[in-house]
């Protein structure tokens, strides 16, 4: 899908550009999905490198960078369904890291909660496990 088709369609469609784009690891098609000020936040511990809350694409490419640099390998990334309602989606999954410092894996459900305007994401909220995710952090 290409950037101008995103900016005409709906919010399953970006929805599935965003997961599309993150799989291919093409930060910049990535961030040009977003709008300039996100309200952006990853629910979870503060021993978590990828988790809390950012409003920027400088703060959003950190981002990326560091769940890149800390996740070793993905075993596995299945999205379940996605649900939207006007410009409020909802995406449901499920996946398997191995984080890089501890070789240990990390398995969870998400919910991801996202809005999007004019075929840019505005809202990105993350539902993970975030204990087993400080569990997989933890030496």
């Amino acid at each position: 899908m290409s950037v101008q088709t995103v900016a005409n369609a709906g919010t399953t469609e970006t929805i599935q550009e965003f997961f599309t784009r993150f799989g291919a690891g093409d930060l910049t098609a990535l961030l040009d999905l977003f709008t300039d000020e996100v309200d952006w936040n990853v629910a979870g511990s503060a021993t978590v490198p990828w988790t809390g809350r950012r409003s920027t694409k400088d703060e959003l490419a950190a981002f990326f960078k560091s769940a890149g640099e800390e996740v070793e390998a993905t075993e596995r990334f299945e999205v379940d369904r996605i649900v939207a309602d006007g410009d409020t989606g909802i995406a449901l999954g499920r996946f398997i890291h191995v984080i890089r410092r501890t070789g240990k894996k990390f398995s969870s459900e998400f919910a991801l909660h996202i809005a999007v305007a004019d075929g840019r994401i505005r809202l990105y909220h993350m539902f993970e496990d975030g204990h087993a995710a400080a569990e997989a952090f933890a030496a």
